[in-house]
This record gives C-alpha cells, sequence and structure tokens, in this order.
C-alpha cells in the first residue's frame, strides 16, 4: 500500500542549519565542553491512531533506555534526552560527521480523549513507542437503531 507522506519545508530546513552549524563547529561537543544548542536534535516522529489508542513511534537510535525520558502534565506529553559524542581517539580522525548529536526534546498537546493514567512507553531497537490509550468512553460504538 502506497501512502503519502506531507512534506514540511521547515523540517528540511532545520536539518539543513543543523548540519551547517556542525560543519562550522564540528568540535563543539568532541571536547566534552557544552554544546551551546549547535548540536541540539529532534528526532523523526510518527502518530497514529486507531479505534483503541494514540501512538507515538520515535527514531532515537545508540541512545540508553535510562537517558530517555517521558514525562506527561497539563495536557502535553514531553520525552527527552541525549545523546553523546563519541571522544575523538588518536588512532581514529573523522572525515565527516553527519549523525546528530546533544539534547533533544518533543512536546506534543495530548487529545482530550487520552486516558494519562495508562499511558506507556516501550523502546526496542533505537525506536520510542508511546502508547496513550483512548479512555473507555472515548471509544467508538455501534448503537441499535430500533425502528416501531
Amino acid at each position: 500500500m502506497n501512502t503519502l507522506t506531507q512534506w514540511n519545508p521547515f523540517r528540511e530546513m532545520e536539518a539543513l542549519q543543523s548540519r551547517v552549524l556542525r560543519a562550522l563547529h564540528p568540535s563543539s561537543n568532541a571536547s566534552g565542553g557544552e554544546t551551546r544548542g549547535l548540536t541540539d536534535w529532534t528526532p523523526v516522529v510518527d502518530i497514529s491512531e486507531d479505534d483503541n489508542e494514540y501512538l507515538v513511534h520515535a527514531e532515537i537510535p545508540e541512545i540508553p533506555r535510562d537517558q530517555v525520558n517521558i514525562n506527561v502534565e497539563n495536557g502535553q506529553l514531553t520525552f527527552t534526552g541525549s545523546r553523546s559524542f563519541e571522544e575523538e581517539s588518536k588512532d581514529r580522525k573523522y572525515h565527516r560527521v553527519e549523525r546528530a548529536y546533544g539534547s533533544f526534546s518533543r512536546t506534543f498537546s495530548l487529545p482530550d480523549d487520552v486516558d494519562v493514567e495508562r499511558i506507556h512507553a516501550e523502546y526496542k531497537d533505537g525506536m520510542l513507542k508511546i502508547h496513550m490509550p483512548k479512555s473507555e468512553n472515548a471509544r467508538p460504538r455501534r448503537i441499535e437503531v430500533k425502528v416501531d
């Protein structure tokens, strides 16, 4: 099945800006010092819905599970974390660094029908999945119409 993906020019501009900043300041995070926001990045997500839940899929490869934080507060879901740059060794020099490093944060407004108490997450193979079950009252149900 072929599906269309909506083009987001702002995401592409942010990615380009991030690559340019990393090219201009390649060692901003390699020294272990402050990143000054130059290497912050934004994980890509897919958000889907079925009759029972909303599901957030986020790509966050090579981030230890204990470095990922998920919070729900004031009707918003936020997940944060960071990926550190590997220290450059004397035996290895980098010719190109394209992967993003530093901290990230994504925040989404929760739909009104989410059962906040039942939100749960799983993390496997670099994919974070946040399950947001719908409340029982919000689920679709069939109502029979009686004819007199």
